[in-house]
């Protein structure tokens, strides 16, 4: 804050001017503000009374994050922590039911491009912890929930932002659990949902880099593989060849007679003939499945190259 002071009235000597004095105010008018006349000792003392003070004030273009809401978001942070301070075989221990929406919670919170959208260190840690939850890993959960209050300072707002998005998903999960044990899962789902809330509010900085091409993932159990079109064609190859090998198998098992099958018992005989069925509907079965895998390969193959090819 900067404060101008003029005074507020002048005798009417002052204010007289001359043609030169008029001349050089007309060219430089800023000088005119600059420029006071001549006060009178006896009427110096009158005029300090009488100011007029002029105040201006700097606006700033940014303001600065409110140091209560960063506040708030690490204690929600660390209070997300503490509340996986649970025993180490909880999850283990919980029923089927809940085990299933544990692995779905798993998979909101780490799912698709979580190393893009949160940076390495924050996406591995997902990672880990989508991990643990599958497995059911308390100990680790809890280990990995630890570190999350440390990252406060090094988090962008993108990244707030897309964590907090993960943490209401995974934590709706939690949520639709309902009541088991002590109340553990729900007062999990409360903290995940209000720290993810909060940080989802974080505002998105839009840059001119071109969006990574989101890619899909083929998930089961810990196996992890990306399906490109690349991946997709192969795989049609290796269905077609397994169909062929399949398809001569069975043509091979069906030209053997059941005439030809001579045993001495009964029983032997008729073991023999069950089995050579059992394997012509084994071999049949895989050729026709390998034709579906076939085609349907063939098929997402040219779906993503379309993809691919429309977002470039």
């Amino acid at each position: 804050m900067a404060s101008l002071l003029l005074p507020a009235s002048l005798p009417t000597t002052a204010c007289s001017s001359s043609p030169t004095h008029s001349r050089s105010v007309h060219q430089n008018p800023l000088q005119l503000s600059l420029r006071f006349p001549l006060i009178n000792p006896s009427s110096r003392k009158s005029l300090r009374t009488r100011t007029l003070t002029i105040s201006f004030a700097l606006a700033e273009s940014d303001s600065p994050k409110s140091l209560d809401e960063e506040d708030d978001a690490l204690s929600l942070l660390q209070e997300l922590s503490d509340s996986f301070r649970l025993p180490s075989d909880y999850f283990a221990q919980l029923p089927g039911d809940l085990r299933l929406d544990l692995n779905d919670a798993a998979f909101d919170l780490a799912n698709g491009p979580v190393l893009d959208e949160c940076g390495q260190e924050l996406g591995k840690m997902l990672l880990n912890l989508s991990q643990a939850w599958e497995q059911a890993d308390t100990s680790t959960s809890t280990s990995i929930a630890s570190k999350f209050p440390s990252l406060h300072g090094s988090l962008t707002d993108n990244v707030k932002s897309a964590f907090g998005k993960r943490l209401v998903s995974a934590g709706r999960r939690f949520q639709s659990m309902g009541q088991y044990g002590e109340g553990e899962l729900q007062r999990i789902a409360k903290v995940m949902i209000k720290t993810g809330k909060l940080l989802s509010a974080s505002p998105v900085t839009i840059t001119d880099e071109k969006p990574k091409v989101e890619s899909r993932m083929f998930k089961f159990g810990e196996l992890q593989v990306e399906l490109t079109p690349q991946k997709a064609n192969i795989g049609a190859a290796i269905g077609f060849v397994y169909g062929i090998l399949s398809w001569q198998l069975s043509k091979g098992i069906q030209s053997i007679p059941e005439s030809s099958l001579q045993y001495a018992n009964d029983n032997a005989l008729l073991l023999a003939k069950s089995l050579r069925g059992a394997l012509l509907a084994l071999c049949y079965s895989s050729t026709i499945l390998s034709a579906l895998a076939t085609v349907g390969l063939i098929l997402l193959g040219r779906q993503l190259s379309s993809e691919a090819n429309s977002k470039e």
